[in-house]
């Protein structure tokens, strides 16, 4: 795992805010925010949409950026909480889909209390694969 830089420490900060901004605390409808910066240096935002068949905050981020034409990713990070406070691993569903879509995209995640970078094909060893 690899510490993180600068322009990590600022891609928390989007996912901060994007969820900062959106957080329902009444119906808990957007708990999560995630923010994936793409190799081009751009970033997109997402919160989760909580239902019964909702998505991820991940699942949101990447979304937008692939349809605003991005497909090289670097790091993605997910935060919960009502300031962002807590940086979360991403789910079984969001481990597949990073494997799927971005296998060697940095992932940001908490480690004994400590934010750390791992690569998203490390989350999911042993994975299903269609090649």
């Amino acid at each position: 795992m690899d510490p993180l830089q600068e322009r990590d420490y600022e891609l928390i900060a989007e996912a901060k805010k994007a969820i900062r901004f959106n957080y329902d605390q009444e119906h808990h409808n957007h708990t999560v925010g995630a923010a994936i910066r793409c190799k081009n240096g751009k970033i997109y935002v997402g919160v989760n949409l909580y239902s019964l068949h909702g998505a991820c905050a991940e699942q949101v981020a990447i979304g937008t950026a692939i349809t605003n034409g991005e497909r090289e990713f670097d790091t993605v990070v997910a935060v919960r909480g009502k300031e962002g406070e807590e940086i979360i691993p991403p789910c079984g569903n969001c481990r597949q889909i990073l494997h799927d879509y971005m296998p060697d995209c940095d992932v940001i995640v908490s480690v004994h209390g400590e934010a750390k970078k791992v690569k998203a094909k490390e989350l999911l060893p042993i994975s299903y694969s269609v090649e």
